[in-house]
C-alpha cells in the first residue's frame, strides 16, 4: 500500500521491493563495496527525475534544506553512513554493466503481475531506436585522420543510417518490449550507432520472460544465428523478409500479420519513450558509459511508473510525462 509521500519519495521506496539479479557468488577483487547496488540505483532514478547529471549536482541538489532532501539523504543512507562524492562517482560509472539485468529482472517481474498475454504464449518485439549524440557531429573524414575539430563531439558515438531517420551520428537504444494492450519494456542495451541489431539481440532474447513464445523483429533480425538461438529457448523468431511484396514464402501472410503487431508496439514505444524524456534532439550527456547509464536508467525509471501504477490503481502507462514532472 503506497502511503501518501512526495511522488519522488514514493519512486525511490518501490526500489526496496523490486527483485533485483542475485549478487555474484565470488567477491571480485578490489575494495569491498560498503553501499548496496538499491542505493545507488535509488540516486540514479533521483538523478534522472531531477535532471542532474553528475554526483556533483546530485549532492548539490541535497544538500539543499527542505523536507524532501532530508527524506531523500535518509534514504541513500546506510547504516547511518552517507557515501562521499568519490564513492558516488565510481559506483555510478559501475552501474551501466548491471542496468541491462536490472530491466531485465523488472521486465520479468512486471509480467507475472499484469499477465498481459493471459494464458496464451506472449510475444515481444525487438527492434532499436537511434539517440544523437551531444554536441557536434564527427564527420568520417575527419575521424579517418583523427583530426577532431571541436571540443564538443562525442568521439565515443558513431555513425548509422535507417530508411525512416537517415544518416545520425550518437547512439542505438536496443529494446525489446511487450507486443500487447499495454507496452511494457523487457529488455534494453545502448551501444554506438554502428553496432547491428542483430548482434545485440542475443542478449535481449536472454533477458525475456520464460512465457514470451514469439518474437517480432524486421529484416535486420532476420539472422540463422539468432533463430538457433530462439528455437533452443522453444521460441519462434518472426522476421520480415527482404524484397518486394506480396512474398512468396510459405506462412507470408501470419508473418504480414505479426510485422502489423509489431509496428504497433515497439515503434510507438519507440516515440513515447524519446518524447517523454525529451531525447527526440540530443541525449543529455556525452561518452558512452555515462549516456549508457542514464539512457538504460530511464528504461529502468519507465518500469518503476508503470509498478507504481499499478500499486496506485491508475490507469497505466497513462500520463507518464506529467507524472515525472510532479515529481
Amino acid at each position: 500500500m503506497i502511503v501518501k509521500a512526495p511522488l519522488l519519495v514514493i519512486f525511490v521506496q518501490l526500489i526496496d521491493r523490486i527483485p533485483l539479479p542475485p549478487e555474484p557468488a565470488k567477491r571480485q577483487r578490489g575494495r569491498p563495496v560498503m553501499d548496496p547496488e538499491r542505493l545507488i540505483v535509488k540516486a540514479l532514478v533521483i538523478m534522472i527525475i531531477r535532471r542532474l547529471y553528475s554526483a556533483y549536482s546530485l549532492l548539490a541538489f541535497l544538500d539543499q534544506e527542505s523536507e524532501l532532501t532530508h527524506q531523500l539523504r535518509q534514504m541513500l543512507t546506510e547504516q547511518g553512513r552517507f557515501p562521499s562524492r568519490r564513492t558516488w562517482e565510481r559506483r555510478l560509472a559501475a552501474l551501466p554493466d548491471s542496468l541491462p539485468g536490472l530491466i531485465g529482472c523488472l521486465g520479468r517481474y512486471l509480467v507475472s503481475l499484469l499477465v498481459p498475454w493471459g494464458n496464451q504464449g506472449g510475444v515481444a518485439a525487438v527492434d532499436s531506436t537511434p539517440l544523437r549524440a551531444k554536441g557536434g557531429v564527427w564527420h568520417q573524414k575527419d575521424r579517418a585522420t583523427g583530426l577532431i575539430p571541436h571540443s564538443s563531439i562525442d568521439t565515443q558515438a558513431h555513425w548509422s543510417k535507417s530508411g525512416y531517420h537517415g544518416w545520425w551520428y550518437g547512439w542505438k537504444l536496443h529494446l525489446a518490449c511487450a507486443a500487447a494492450a499495454l507496452w511494457i519494456p523487457l529488455a534494453a542495451r545502448l551501444t554506438a550507432a554502428n553496432v547491428a541489431d542483430k548482434e545485440v539481440a542475443p542478449q535481449l532474447v536472454a533477458e525475456l520472460p520464460a512465457v514470451v513464445r514469439y518474437i517480432l523483429g524486421d529484416t535486420l533480425y532476420n539472422d540463422p544465428a539468432l533463430r538457433r538461438q530462439c528455437e533452443q529457448g522453444q521460441r519462434w523468431l518472426i522476421a520480415t523478409h527482404k524484397g518486394p511484396a506480396p512474398h512468396p514464402h510459405p506462412g507470408a501472410s501470419v508473418r504480414q500479420f505479426f510485422h502489423r503487431l509489431r509496428s504497433q508496439a515497439i515503434e510507438p514505444f519507440n516515440g513515447l519513450f524519446k518524447n517523454v524524456f525529451e531525447w527526440s534532439g540530443q541525449v543529455p550527456v556525452k561518452g558512452l558509459q555515462r549516456t549508457q547509464l542514464f539512457v538504460l536508467g530511464a528504461v529502468l525509471l519507465y518500469q518503476l511508473i508503470l509498478l507504481y501504477q499499478i500499486e496506485a490503481h491508475k490507469p497505466l502507462g497513462k500520463e507518464i510525462k506529467p507524472l515525472l514532472r510532479a515529481a
